[in-house]
């Protein structure tokens, strides 16, 4: 009974501290996902410019994602060791100043430098972030918490959206680069307004051994904790590969595939970010209230299934409405792999066992651009679809080989 009252008394209201943790995190992840795609609205004009080849312009992101990838394990470790928020913070300042020095950015090598100095911010922010509301929430509200806080993420993109169409045309793209230190004003308010949570504090002082070692014996001491492991990062690595695969590709597919003429690409973005924001908050609220197998289940069979509708778009209305509901099963999960990750990696390790899951299917998964290009040159769409859908079938049979995700539910249900 105890544990029930608990329960109602969490969902029904939220402590200040709570108010700003998933503030400060949904303000975190929309910076910087606002801050990574102005590269993308840029790319163009930096091409021109600087008069780039397309494997140099496309080596941009490629960098920019090993930058995630190594700030990920660094500062996973680093805020398993010093505490989540000082590390959130710092994470902040890298990839904000970092971002906004590419405002003085005129050749390929800095450039470079630049993107993969930002990455190790953005790699670095995302487990820090997941950790400080894995803790400050009760169980049952972490999916919805952490897709709270991936919708977050989403109005960085719309936000990257409107500054590009306003700077770029008239300022340069260099100009658009220096919105980047917007961010460094929210590391004021995380270091004045967040404090360590009970449950990390309690951890560190029973700590008995040192970070790199509880990664080891956690993640990959055994054959079932290594096969854990390494199934997320499959998941991770197809819901990235999907989500890159349609965003990159899908305007263009329909464009060449179907003869239709998408003028209105500002509208395709907006109407797919909607999709996904309410596929966020309603997988978000089926992980929390059925589990992850059936929030995973349901998703992964929608998305291997929604891909083929592409296939059924005739004109501009029926594309945007497709695009949205594609976003929604596909993208709509994105939320619940820090929550999962969270719940089957103990305090200890969880900013490194979400940073280096979750960014380890950011490098392999962002590959998924040049595989569907490399379709499209030679094969029909439909089998640039079936390839999409294979990975969502492929992440569907490895999720319910993982056993860890059928004991949540039961966790759920008694808690």
């Amino acid at each position: 009974m105890e544990n029930t009252n608990t329960t109602l008394s969490h969902s029904r209201m939220f402590t200040k501290n709570q108010k700003w943790v998933i503030a400060s995190t949904s303000s975190g992840f929309a910076l910087e996902n606002m801050d990574v795609l102005f590269l993308s609205f840029a790319m163009s004009s930096m091409i021109s410019q600087l008069h780039l080849s397309g494997g140099a312009a496309g080596l941009i992101g490629s960098i920019t994602n090993l930058g995630m990838l190594f700030g990920g394990v660094l500062f996973g470790l680093v805020g398993d060791r010093f505490g989540r928020v000082k590390t959130f913070s710092y994470t902040i300042f890298i990839f904000a100043f970092a971002t906004a020095a590419m405002a003085f950015a005129n050749n390929i090598t800095l450039i470079y430098a630049l993107r993969f100095l930002a990455g190790i911010g953005a790699g670095g922010e995302y487990g820090v972030g997941i950790s400080l509301i894995a803790e400050s929430f009760h169980k049952n509200q972490i999916g919805k918490m952490t897709s709270v806080a991936a919708i977050g993420g989403q109005i960085g993109a719309i936000l990257a959206a409107i500054a590009a169409a306003f700077i770029i045309p008239n300022l340069g793209w260099h100009a658009l680069f220096l919105l980047g230190l917007v961010p460094v004003v929210l590391t004021y308010f995380v270091r004045r307004h967040l404090t360590e949570t009970q449950e990390f504090v309690e951890a560190k002082k029973t700590e008995k051994e040192s970070t790199t070692s509880a990664v080891f014996k956690y993640m990959f001491s055994s054959p079932k904790l290594a096969y854990q492991s390494f199934a997320l990062m499959i998941m991770t690595t197809v819901q990235i590969a999907g989500y890159f695969g349609l965003m990159n590709w899908l305007p263009i597919i329909v464009q060449k595939q179907l003869g239709l003429n998408v003028s209105g690409s500002s509208l395709w973005m907006i109407a797919t970010i909607i999709g996904m924001s309410l596929g966020m908050m309603t997988f978000g609220t089926i992980l929390d209230f059925f589990g992850p197998r059936r929030a995973f289940g349901i998703f992964l069979v929608a998305s291997a299934a929604m891909v083929f509708t592409i296939t059924l778009a005739h004109n501009t209305v029926t594309l945007l409405i497709i695009g949205a509901i594609v976003g929604f099963f596909s993208n709509g999960m994105f939320g619940g792999y820090g929550a999962v990750i969270s719940r089957l990696y103990p305090t200890e390790i969880r900013s490194t066992a979400n940073n280096v899951i979750v960014n380890i299917g950011r490098a392999v998964g962002g590959f998924s651009s040049v595989v569907i290009g490399i379709l499209m040159d030679h094969y029909s769409l439909t089998v640039v679809m079936a390839f999409l859908s294979a990975l969502y079938v492929i992440s569907f049979i490895t999720m319910i080989t993982l056993p860890g995700l059928k004991k949540m539910r039961t966790t759920n249900a008694t808690e």
